[in-house]
């Protein structure tokens, strides 16, 4: 199933080709081994947490050739996830919360590139998508 890990929230419209230059460079590497592990509360909702040191890693690079362009906010700590439930009410997020987390069963996923993105009128628009190039590594991803 489709989803998104955000990197940044806020980039300046004004320093796209920086940007593109930068997430180009990025996926050429493999694409990085990844995990879901396990089940976040985001008090009015549900994320599943995702484990990767080697995104974690390309985060922090582009966030370094990003310096000056980052608002307070991606500069501080990231924490990769995917959002299941937003905006529910505390039954019914707690409720999903303890279903998932009595279920949950870590397992790998794919990460097969980088997309960068534009707010417009309310609606989030592609502007440009990098697949990773490198090979694709053949192990299965454990984070202990």
């Amino acid at each position: 199933m489709p989803a998104h890990l955000t990197l940044f929230r806020a980039l300046p419209p004004s320093a796209e080709d920086e940007i593109r230059r930068s997430l180009s460079r990025a996926a050429a590497a493999s694409a990085p081994e990844a995990e879901i592990s396990g089940v976040m509360n985001l008090d009015s909702g549900v994320a599943l947490r995702v484990f990767s040191q080697e995104l974690a890693d390309i985060r922090s690079e582009l966030a370094d050739s990003f310096i000056g362009l980052l608002t307070a906010q991606d500069l501080g700590g990231w924490t990769p996830h995917v959002t299941i439930q937003n905006k529910a009410g505390p039954r019914e997020a707690r409720a999903l919360l303890t279903a998932m987390r009595a279920s949950f069963e870590a397992r790998p996923i794919e990460i097969n590139g980088l997309q960068l993105v534009r707010y417009v009128d309310g609606t989030w628009e592609p502007v440009a998508r990098y697949a990773f190039r490198g090979p694709r590594p053949s192990r299965r991803y454990r984070h202990s």
